[in-house]
């Protein structure tokens, strides 16, 4: 009898193709030069701009590594500096047009893939998938207050 696969390598596996074809799309619809770490800068500043510590904190990573992807997604028009309003030597960095265009995108790629995966597994199947990646991940009930955290 052959071994399972690892719990753990399944997770990583089925991660890894959703992400892999979500970067095919956002490169079909012109998105073709993003990092791996783009997605959540994305996400921690879909609200509101923030300075590139604070972003290092939310995202678990050292300032030098935040600064890092900040210059190559400024270089590559995703995000744009800003002059912080309440400290004048403070530097806030916010979506570009760019970045915005491309998170609108990852998102509708979120949920055509979401009604994809109900009409492939069922609606009440795919209802209880999410159920259950929602407890494994220890979500919060409100997205607002989900952190999150470079792997």
């Amino acid at each position: 009898m052959a071994t399972p696969i690892d719990f753990g390598i399944l997770l990583g596996l089925a991660f890894t193709s959703f992400v892999d074809e979500l970067h095919e799309q956002l490169a079909a619809r012109g998105f073709d030069d993003l990092g791996s770490a783009y997605g959540y800068v994305f996400r921690a500043l879909a609200s509101a701009p923030m300075r590139p510590s604070q972003l290092a904190e939310q995202l678990g990573i050292s300032n030098q590594g935040a600064f890092k992807v900040l210059e190559e997604m400024h270089s590559r028009g995703y995000v744009e500096r800003a002059p912080d309003p309440d400290d004048g030597r403070a530097t806030l960095i916010r979506l570009a047009p760019r970045g915005r265009d491309a998170l609108a995108s990852a998102r509708r790629f979120h949920r055509r893939y979401e009604r994809r995966l109900a009409a492939e597994i069922g609606k009440n199947q795919a209802r209880e998938l999410r159920r259950l990646l929602e407890r494994l991940a220890k979500a919060p009930a409100d997205p607002k207050q989900l952190r999150l955290r470079l792997p």
